[in-house]
């Protein structure tokens, strides 16, 4: 797991906690018990394959030589009181840097299958057609975005019924390397989406 998640540590700590939007279909969301942060549990095998679609944990699709945290010290964060400028210019430059974080490149136009958590973007009623996949519980709504290559668009070839905000989910589909910037965030990834079923097991 790479060390960036540690900042989301440090950003909860700052209180730098996002509006939440409201949409029509955020009244049931059918992922109990999960925590602002929480990872669901990676695949049993790294090379685990369902039909098509390789099954893919989230830190294959950042670069193995990229540094997530580079010229901010998460220490540094945490000891800074609320709303001190150094701590929210800190943020700002690495939100900068996560808009722009670079993708891996040998999974362009590859066909996985993958888990995370539904950021509804067009929800209509219990409709969803198009979406932001993320690893963690409240990302994009409770948390600054996650870098750009953490961060799927999808959009659905066949519109799913019953997702919800932050619904924990395995969506399988071919995946794109491509910037799309969103309300809700930005990805670094686009796929087009060919199944989705809620998660099921530990987390």
């Amino acid at each position: 797991m790479k060390h960036w998640t540690l900042l989301l540590a440090a950003a909860i700590a700052a209180h730098t906690v996002l509006p939440t939007p409201v949409f029509a279909a955020d009244k049931a969301a059918s992922s109990p018990g999960y925590r602002v942060g929480d990872k669901l549990a990676p695949a049993a095998k790294a090379n685990a394959k369902a039909g098509d679609f390789k099954v893919t944990e989230w830190d294959s699709l950042m670069p193995k030589d990229w540094d997530p945290m580079k010229g901010v010290s998460v220490l540094s964060l945490g000891r800074m009181q609320d709303g001190d400028p150094q701590a929210i210019a800190a943020l700002e430059r690495l939100k900068r840097s996560w808009d722009t974080a670079p993708t891996e490149p040998a999974m362009d136009n590859t066909r996985i299958r993958i888990a995370g958590f539904v950021v509804p973007l067009d929800a209509e009623g219990e409709t969803l057609h198009e979406f932001l996949l993320v690893p963690y519980f409240g990302a994009c709504i409770h948390t600054p975005p996650p870098p750009a290559n953490q961060v799927i668009h999808v959009t659905l070839a066949t519109p799913a019924k019953g997702i919800h905000m932050m619904d924990a989910i395995w969506v399988s589909g071919q995946l794109h390397t491509g910037i799309s910037d969103t309300a809700m965030g930005t990805s670094g990834y686009r796929m087009d989406g060919q199944a989705v079923s809620l998660y099921q097991g530990k987390r």
